[in-house]
């Protein structure tokens, strides 16, 4: 059975006093029936491990290194990332790609070092708005995902997450057939390359709300989200779990 996973990152948010809202999402899911992982910035991911650590919600890193260690001032190998209490990582969100220039081998060799040191990789695809209005979507998204994916992927150590880039923080959401259209071709993908594709869990993310929520998880081959703006207050969080919990 496919892990359902409700994933926040939390981008460049969060000093200590935000623990605060870890804290009131432990209590308010003190044991979920689902998978929970909080990604904030990588300052807090020690304390942030400590604040979950008797509780069932993950810690992640929201980027890492494909190097162990070296001369790479301001980075983060997935060494330190497990070492600190963080057991995903994410690797290639959209937003990586645009401000770094990140390439798909270089996303690749991002997720091998995760696999290395025992993390489970969130690998990142989705098309911009350009690319969806030039229905050239799924070609963007076939290319990502065999040059973002190692061989090495299992359903294990990888899970999936389609965020259209045009929906991040915008508002803007997919039609659910088409939400509908790009999973269902994952996986399709997915089961072609690998013996247990059938089994990876493939995230929707982009401007997922406690309102829309459901509706989405209600499409075949969605296995949960991962949530940017509305990961940062457990109140917002919340109802995200709660429906991922019914679907």
């Amino acid at each position: 059975m496919r892990r359902k996973l409700a994933a926040g990152n939390w981008k460049m948010n969060g000093t200590p006093a935000e623990l605060a809202e870890l804290t009131a999402l432990t209590q308010t899911h003190d044991t979920p029936t689902v998978n929970v992982l909080i990604c904030p910035p990588s300052t807090l991911i020690a304390q942030a491990a400590n604040t979950v650590a008797d509780h069932k919600v993950a810690i992640g890193g929201q980027d890492c290194h494909a190097n162990t260690k070296g001369a790479h001032t301001g980075d983060i190998s997935a060494d330190m990332l497990a070492a600190a209490g963080a057991t995903y990582v994410i690797t290639g969100h959209s937003e990586r790609r645009t401000d770094h220039g990140e390439t798909d081998a270089q996303i690749a060799a991002k997720s091998q070092a995760a696999y290395d040191a025992k993390l489970t990789a969130v690998i990142c695809i989705g098309e911009t708005l350009g690319e969806r209005e030039d229905g050239t979507t799924l070609t963007v998204l076939d290319t990502q995902l065999a040059g973002s994916i190692p061989d090495t992927a299992t359903a294990a150590n990888t899970v999936i997450a389609y965020e259209p880039v045009w929906a991040i923080g915008t508002g803007k959401v997919p039609t659910l057939d088409q939400i509908a259209e790009v999973h269902a071709h994952i996986r399709t993908r997915l089961t072609a390359r690998f013996s247990d594709g059938d089994q990876f869990s493939v995230l929707y993310g982009g401007s997922v709300k406690g309102s829309n929520a459901a509706d989405i998880f209600a499409v075949p081959d969605v296995d949960g989200a991962l949530v940017g703006g509305a990961s940062l207050k457990a109140a917002d969080f919340s109802p995200i779990i709660t429906a991922l919990e019914n679907a």
